[in-house]
């Protein structure tokens, strides 16, 4: 995927044009020196870095997607991911793998080495304790306990780094991080379904929901995603509600939107695969059945984006999807929130082999009606059975 741009939101930093890149956090400013002559060999190991940092797909959420490589004579005598929280990050595997042949080796990593204690030691001591010579990083982690202290801690060690080698691709495995990050919400995506003379659809195309397919894959990339209440009867249909079909998928949390339940009875007890929220407007309390079942019920005043993506960040979400399927009322107050305050950063649009009547509510409108300008960025066209996916970002700026 793409990445978000940061230019606006935080320091620019582009290894092609500048010498040095400025990060700033609480007003203060700090330079990390760059080459502006990389190799092609520290792109060529930069992306295998990327290539294994992706294993984690769906399993490392709050933390960071992150391979790295370590080479040495030109050869690639160690790697590592990080699986998920909790689990000793990228470098350390490499360096486990790599053994004592890491000394005086190069190692890749593509987001910059912590150098603070979490659930894991600092990854910049792994380092400098296994000897390496040079360090290689793909993009300084926004962070604000990582922020070039990393670098730093690595320099005062006498070891050569580098910074920016394929950043854009380093930030596009990390959108969702990365925002956060930078704005205290998920990144939050809208997905609805058009058919090709331009009109909502409450359905999803053959085969997107198989392995492969582009919807599948969504699932297994977000940690939640938003749904109807009207999707749902007294009992689960997978047909309506499909899980990710990816191998291993880690399921993303349903977040239903429930107005005006009176009775529990109305959602559904089973749902198999992944964990669920309930946001109503009128119950108190999740009963002991629910919960038995992984389900949560959240009580609130008035259910909109502020509160869902609120209580998200709290719960370490990254990345959530708002997708339009099911009763379109429901999701019109959400949709024109989120482009009222600018929280709709990325859109999937699905459009199916089908020629339909204009639909009478259109939860869409508040998009074609929008006086100010949007430009829609990085736009990406692709093909997923027999459906046509695009994906882009909106700069409300």
């Amino acid at each position: 995927m793409q990445a978000v741009r940061l230019s606006v939101s935080v320091p620019y930093y582009n290894s092609r044009f500048s010498k040095s890149l400025t990060y700033r956090h609480n007003g203060k400013s700090s330079y990390v020196i760059c080459s502006q002559n990389n190799h092609d060999d520290d792109g060529f190991y930069m992306r295998k870095s990327v290539e294994l940092a992706r294993k984690g797909l769906g399993y490392t959420s709050p933390n960071p997607l992150v391979g790295c490589v370590i080479v040495k004579h030109g050869q690639i005598v160690g790697q590592g991911f990080h699986p998920k929280p909790g689990q000793p990050h990228a470098e350390v595997f490499a360096l486990r793998d790599a053994g004592d042949l890491a000394e005086n080796a190069t190692a890749y990593v593509s987001l910059e080495p912590c150098n603070h204690f979490g659930r894991t030691p600092p990854c910049t001591e792994a380092l400098i304790n296994a000897r390496v010579k040079k360090v290689v990083i793909g993009m300084v982690d926004p962070n604000p306990i990582v922020a070039s202290k990393g670098v730093d801690r690595l320099r005062s060690a006498g070891i050569e780094v580098v910074v920016g080698v394929e950043e854009e691709l380093c930030k596009g495995i990390n959108e969702a991080y990365i925002h956060r990050m930078l704005t205290g919400k998920p990144l939050l995506t809208l997905r609805y379904s058009l058919s090709v003379n331009g009109n909502l659809l409450d359905s999803l195309g053959n085969g997107v929901t198989d392995s492969g397919g582009y919807y599948s894959k969504l699932l297994q990339e977000y940690d939640a995603i938003i749904l109807s209440s009207s999707l749902f009867g007294k009992n689960l249909s997978v047909d309506s509600v499909p899980l990710s079909q990816e191998p291993g998928a880690n399921q993303p949390i349903r977040i239903i939107m429930h107005k005006d339940s009176g009775s529990s009875n109305q959602m559904p007890l089973v749902i198999n695969g992944s964990k669920v929220i309930i946001f109503t407007d009128s119950r108190t309390a999740t009963t002991p059945e629910e919960t038995q079942q992984g389900i949560e019920t959240v009580s609130v005043d008035k259910i909109n984006l502020d509160v869902i993506l609120d209580y998200c960040n709290r719960q370490g979400l990254c990345s959530v999807l708002l997708d339009m399927r099911g009763n379109f009322s429901e999701h019109e107050e959400l949709v024109k929130e989120g482009i009222k305050k600018k929280y709709i950063n990325k859109f999937v649009t699905e459009i199916l082999p089908v020629w339909s009547g204009c639909n009478q509510n259109d939860s869409l409108l508040p998009f074609k009606n929008l006086d100010q300008g949007v430009k829609v960025e990085n736009l990406r066209p692709m093909a997923s059975a027999q459906s046509v996916v695009i994906e882009g970002y909106l700069n409300f700026n």
